[in-house]
């Protein structure tokens, strides 16, 4: 949730910077600055979530994946012997 902030902290300042120096207004500048970065840092947070759960998702497949691969090693190499 840090990086979240800290992400948030930066992107106002951005939006800030940028917007007051398209329009020269400090309200305008103020308001995009409030506004998009609120709205960008709530789907920030929504990515990484969505990111972790497919790396775990990623993770899960290749150790079930594995675990098939090991298992028919075992059954094979079991009928080697026969």
């Amino acid at each position: 949730m840090i990086k979240t902030l800290t992400f948030a902290v930066m992107h106002f300042c951005v939006a800030f910077t940028v917007a007051y120096t398209l329009t020269g207004d400090l309200l305008v500048g103020g308001l995009v600055a409030i506004v998009e970065p609120a709205i960008n840092t709530v789907a920030f947070y929504f990515h990484e979530m969505a990111w972790n759960m497919k790396e775990k998702m990623k993770d899960q497949i290749r150790a079930v994946g594995a675990a098939s691969v090991n298992g028919w090693v075992a059954v094979q190499s079991e009928g080697a012997g026969r």
